[in-house]
């Protein structure tokens, strides 16, 4: 009997699977288990950004109880913490305020760490499953889904397949808690600036289903693509884009592609706010490409060799979300902007116009005459630039000529 047991171990279970066969089986279910997360926990829990057929979200919360053991209500609640405190003390994992090796090597021990606080739960976990499978079994024996697992991988796989569980064990933990929310907040491109220091670690988001493209996601949260310019793409967005075709998803929001801006238009109304403050992203992307930076250029072409030592170190400080910068780069910059009238005019003109949708809490009228103002004065600076940037955003509209 033990002879028999032994070659079934060492033969490769049930399946009698080659290494190269093996290899392909475990890239095979991870990337099942990161759509589940990217597609299942992330877009549709945690931010609601799709719906999805009942037979398919319950295929996801069975096969990530199954391979990763995770509560839907606990992610969800930890990731929409990690939203509503980003980069400050009160965010679970924030590399900035914990460094990036904690973050990166502990990132599946913050997550368990704070799943435990029940405020934290109460708080950000509603409207996730509640019936009878989640109460008695999926969230009270977590445990249970992973040794079934490995019960199963050995026998089908046999001894290769506790190699393959402890791959699926670690895969999430490492690549999700660790990279994307470590790297992702580290290192990497980004295409706007926004409060928190999400970084896309790659424009390519295919080992993690997307996820890579963290500063996108953290730009519009409530996008069920995650991808922003042509040349990026998002695997979890073309598996939505499969499900819908299947009627078996339903994308209820995604980020615009670009705002629509009319050319005639030269009035700033009510249509022109509304317009601007729902772009505010790409306005601030714009702002830097087509005003901070051609003066940056001209400042460069006039000044002398050490001058432009010091502008080409101040380029990345001028179109960086203020409270991001350190005291010795800040330093650097205001000696830019002392220096040199025309940078420190569009830079200050860039922080009035992000002040502009920061009073979304008063009413419309006093937005109108804010933006109005902001564009007056623009124009008046005698800056070239920042002149035709003011009169495009007049063009800003919700509605298509």
């Amino acid at each position: 009997m033990f002879d028999v047991v032994l070659e079934f171990l060492s033969g490769g279970g049930m399946t009698r699977l080659s290494t190269g066969a093996l290899v392909l089986v475990g890239l095979a279910l991870t990337q099942v288990t990161i759509a589940g997360v990217t597609i299942y926990l992330h877009r549709h829990q945690a931010h609601r950004a799709l719906d999805l057929h009942p037979v398919v979200s319950h295929f996801f919360r069975f096969w990530l109880w199954m391979t990763t053991g995770m509560v839907t209500r606990e992610w969800v609640a930890v990731h929409r913490k990690h939203h509503a405190k980003c980069e400050t003390v009160e965010d679970p994992h924030s590399p900035r305020i914990l460094g990036i090796r904690t973050v990166l090597w502990r990132g599946a021990e913050l997550y368990r760490r704070e799943a435990e606080k029940e405020q934290t739960l109460a708080h950000y976990g509603h409207l996730t499953p509640d019936d009878w499978l989640e109460r008695h079994l999926y969230a009270r024996f977590p445990i249970l889904g992973v040794t079934l697992l490995l019960g199963l991988n050995i026998t089908l796989f046999g001894i290769a397949g506790l190699v393959l569980w402890a791959v699926q064990m670690l895969w999430i933990p490492f690549w999700a808690a660790g990279v994307i929310n470590g790297v992702g907040h580290w290192w990497g491109y980004r295409n706007y600036e926004t409060l928190d220091a999400a970084r896309n670690i790659t424009p390519l988001g295919i080992l993690i289903g997307g996820e890579e493209l963290h500063s996108n996601h953290h730009a519009f949260p409530a996008s069920a693509r995650f991808s922003s310019k042509w040349w990026e793409f998002d695997l979890g967005w073309a598996y939505i884009r499969l499900l819908a075709l299947l009627g078996l998803a339903q994308v209820k929001k995604v980020a615009p592609c670009r705002p629509v801006i009319l050319e005639r238009k030269e009035t700033i109304d009510q249509d022109t706010v509304r317009a601007v403050v729902l772009s505010r992203m790409y306005v601030m992307a714009s702002y830097a490409r087509e005003v901070i930076r051609p003066v940056l250029r001209q400042e460069r072409r006039a000044a002398d060799g050490s001058c432009r030592w010091l502008l080409r170190r101040a380029r990345g400080l001028l179109t960086r979300e203020a409270a991001l910068i350190d005291a010795a780069a800040r330093g650097r910059l205001e000696r830019v902007l002392e220096r040199f009238n025309n940078l420190r005019v569009v830079y200050q003109y860039r922080q009035q116009l992000q002040s502009v949708w920061a009073r979304q809490a008063v009413n419309q009228e006093q937005l109108l005459k804010a933006l109005q103002e902001w564009c007056q004065q623009a124009e008046a600076t005698g800056i070239t630039a920042l002149q035709e940037f003011s009169q495009r955003l007049r063009g800003y509209s919700l509605q298509a000529a």
